[in-house]
């Protein structure tokens, strides 16, 4: 199992280099391994050069069977599990849903005892290979355009979270902390603005709605990680635009004021295995999530209007 989970993640990555990197082993470690599944197999699975290796047409054609023997010994397993929640749950989510949904997530594995559960925060889009390569059982995923949820294959099942939209934060005491009503951006042109950096998801909404209404006048200070943003415009550094969740645990020290007319928004999802819905550990923290989304939903941030087709 453990081989054709090497498999199926250099099937992803593409290099040994990196399928070392990503699982935490050398290099030598991982083709030593690979080799290893190439004698039990009895055929030839990487075409290897001093440089590079690629998978031959035998090794596809086992990375294809390696992800459905993998999915039926999850599917055992859950046959197998006791009838109560039992056991550890490996999560991963992007920074700002790891602060918004642990409160519920800790409290569901208190009530059962017999249930483990690691969160690990990753960035980057990690989250759903991490799924299909079997190396945590549930991710929460976020989606800008729409279209994430409709892609995936047959094996992955989406459960729709909230949508959260895009919101003005200010710190106290701004003008802009003051008004009641929804914000023009053309007002704020000439502040000192607050964003990702270039080129992530988030940051792209925010330059298409700045652009929207006019522009800035000066390029915006870019930093690595809403929390960070956040922290920075609490202290009085600028201002931002924001996911309304960024603002899940509380900061007295900002206000927050709507956007006019539709705000962009991302979509949340959590994401599992097919295979392993059926395991009670893990169907016990699905319920938990989606319950845990419909009490945002009543903090403003909405839930997911339309319920993408499962896949």
């Amino acid at each position: 199992m453990h081989r054709l989970r090497l498999l199926l993640e250099f099937e992803q990555r593409g290099t040994i280099a990196a399928t070392a990197a990503a699982l935490g082993y050398t290099p030598s470690a991982v083709s030593q391994q690979l080799a290893a599944l190439e004698r039990e197999a009895g055929a030839a699975l990487l075409d290897r050069t001093p440089r590079t290796a690629e998978l031959t047409e035998a090794g596809h054609r086992l990375a294809a069977r390696a992800a459905e023997i993998l999915a039926l010994i999850e599917a055992a397993e859950a046959d197998l599990a006791a009838p109560e929640p039992a056991g550890r749950v490996a999560m991963t989510a992007f920074p700002s849903a790891a602060v918004a949904f642990a409160p519920a997530l800790t409290r569901t594995a208190r009530a059962h005892p017999g249930l483990s559960l690691l969160l690990r925060q990753t960035q980057g889009g990690e989250e759903v290979r991490l799924v299909r390569a079997g190396q945590v059982d549930v991710a929460i995923v976020d989606d800008w355009s729409g279209r994430l949820a409709s892609s995936q294959s047959a094996a992955i099942r989406f459960y729709p979270l909230v949508t959260d939209p895009l919101v003005l934060v200010v710190p106290r005491g701004h003008w802009a902390s003051d008004l009641r009503e929804p914000v023009a951006l053309h007002k704020l042109r000439d502040e000192h603005w607050l964003a990702t950096p270039a080129g992530e998801a988030s940051r792209r909404a925010v330059d298409r709605l700045l652009a929207a209404a006019g522009g800035i006048s000066e390029p915006p200070s870019e930093f690595e990680g809403l929390a960070t943003i956040l922290s920075l415009v609490a202290r009085g550094i600028g201002i931002a635009l924001l996911p309304r969740l960024t603002l899940a645990g509380g900061d007295a020290r900002v206000a927050v004021r709507e956007l006019p007319g539709t705000s962009p928004a991302r979509d949340l999802y959590a994401v599992a295995r097919q295979s392993a819905v059926r395991r009670p550990a893990v169907a016990v923290i699905i319920r938990a999530l989606t319950s845990a989304a419909r009490n945002l939903a009543t903090g403003n941030v909405r839930a997911v209007a339309r319920v993408p087709r499962e896949r």
